[in-house]
């Protein structure tokens, strides 16, 4: 699986993405269906401090799958993000085993 990071009114961050393309691989590891990831790292124009943007969007047999998240730092909005990302994973394997079964 390829991972593209895209830093969007930031400098690049090495740990940020060694962290992201850590949890992605033990993703992969458990959905072999993935084919590529696109990581954006934003930082916002929020007053409240909820500023720090990661997107996540990812091509796999079907839809492309995405998810968004927003916190007051990058590491908890790549978290969050990633676990949106393990729900969404998860819902399609399901539909994918379920197809199995009834052919």
């Amino acid at each position: 699986m390829t991972v593209n990071f895209q830093y969007l009114h930031m400098p690049e961050s090495n740990s940020l993405s060694e962290i992201v393309t850590r949890n992605l691989q033990k993703l992969q590891h458990k959905y072999q269906f993935m084919i590529h990831a696109e990581v954006f790292f934003k930082l916002g124009n929020s007053t409240d401090g909820n500023d720090k943007i990661c997107e996540i969007q990812l091509s796999a047999p079907g839809p492309r799958i995405f998810a968004k998240s927003n916190e007051n730092n990058f590491e908890k909005s790549a978290a969050n993000t990633l676990r949106d990302l393990d729900r969404q994973l998860r819902k399609r394997k399901e539909k994918f085993q379920q197809r199995k079964k009834a052919i």
